[in-house]
């Protein structure tokens, strides 16, 4: 392992001209043996804190964030079988097998029902309100040039190692789930990589979601399209060859995967129902979904009301992003069309689905 970190030392001081130099750690900083070699050993690679000092980071700018926008609906999730009534008290309508399924509410009464829909109410026993879970995270827009370093957003909650494979130190600060960083350099131990974000402070790859541009695909034929890397669980909006905007997502799980491949947005919607699968073992539905844009047989991009766990795959096959960032990623795609709803079936920007690396279950 040493004589393999020596070689990468080597070739990344040739290609960089840098490697920033560290005090040894104590056993109990590290998690394994790899760590401990790396530790112990005079340098590795990295950014100095020189050149970390007088990076100039580009002044990133979002969409932005209109809570009028992301609250003009009640969502409530429903529990259980749910019967609707078409009056409180009246008669029974039908019955909402059990599911993952959510209303989006009219009104609520006092006596105990929930109106739903025209001449439609539930009692609200059933009922629970989930407004809070609405998410609040944006992407951002990129600059011309993309930056010297790569950009990324933390996923989980977490203190920065002061070596890689080391152990979370608390000195070196909280980093709270979204935080935008900057990645100045990585390292490769036991197969996982580790990324420098700071002097001394460095990450497992599990705990971001890095932006990582391509090259238009030849299969990519419209000026303007989108990229979705399953991997990174990161969505890009580029014009011609140009990436203009980046944010993250959650794309489908194992069991409903979103496919790779080139696609056409074909359909699109600013509200749609969506119900799918069997009762008793993955049925679900879902009123109102916001910012809908089919693109592969049911699969499409949307506004996710009901989470707020993006970068991670949840999902039945779609592409959920908030509902901030599905608004503008809808404009910017009606911008091409004379109507903000689709006809039943259009061409337009092709979504480019692929994978950046291979997910180790």
């Amino acid at each position: 392992m040493r004589s393999k970190l020596l070689f990468v030392i080597v070739v990344f001081t040739l290609i960089f001209g840098f490697t920033l130099p560290i005090l040894a750690q104590e056993d109990e900083d590290c998690e394994n043996s790899s760590c401990v070699e790396v530790a112990q050993s005079a340098t590795i690679i990295g950014l100095s804190e020189e050149a970390i000092s007088t990076y100039q980071e580009p002044q990133f700018t979002s969409p932005v964030v209109d809570t009028s926008l992301l609250h003009d609906r009640r969502y409530q999730q429903v529990t259980g079988a749910a019967p609707i009534y078409d009056a409180p008290n009246g008669t029974l309508l039908r019955t909402l097998d059990a599911g993952f399924n959510f209303f989006t509410i009219l009104q609520v009464t006092q006596d105990g029902w929930t109106q739903i829909n025209t001449n439609e109410w539930v009692p609200s026993q059933f009922l629970t309100d989930t407004n809070y879970v609405v998410s609040e995270f944006t992407g951002i827009f990129l600059p011309e040039a993309m930056p010297e370093h790569s950009i990324a957003w933390m996923l989980i909650n977490a203190y920065p190692s002061s070596v890689p494979g080391g152990n979370p130190l608390e000195s070196n600060g909280l980093l709270y789930r979204y935080t935008r960083i900057n990645i100045y350099a990585t390292v490769e131990l036991d197969g996982w990589r580790w990324y420098q974000i700071g002097v001394d402070k460095w990450l497992h790859q599990t705990s971001v979601a890095k932006i990582i541009p391509i090259e238009r695909p030849e299969t990519v034929t419209t000026e303007r399209w989108v990229m979705i890397d399953l991997y990174e669980q990161v969505m890009i909006a580029y014009e011609g060859d140009a990436p203009v905007f980046a944010t993250l997502v959650s794309s489908g799980l194992p069991r409903w995967p979103t496919f790779e491949g080139t696609y056409n947005i074909y359909y699109r919607r600013v509200r749609h129902d969506m119900s799918w699968g069997t009762p008793g073992d993955d049925f679900y539905m879902l009123e109102e979904v916001p910012w809908t844009m089919f693109f592969d047989e049911g699969r499409a991009l949307h506004g996710a009301y009901w989470h707020n766990g993006l970068g991670y795959r949840r999902s039945h096959g779609c592409v959920n992003l908030s509902i901030t960032d599905a608004n503008w990623l809808y404009e910017w795609v009606a911008e091409e069309f004379d109507n903000f709803n689709s006809p039943d079936i259009e061409e337009g920007p092709n979504v480019y689905v692929y994978s950046s690396g291979e997910y180790i279950e």
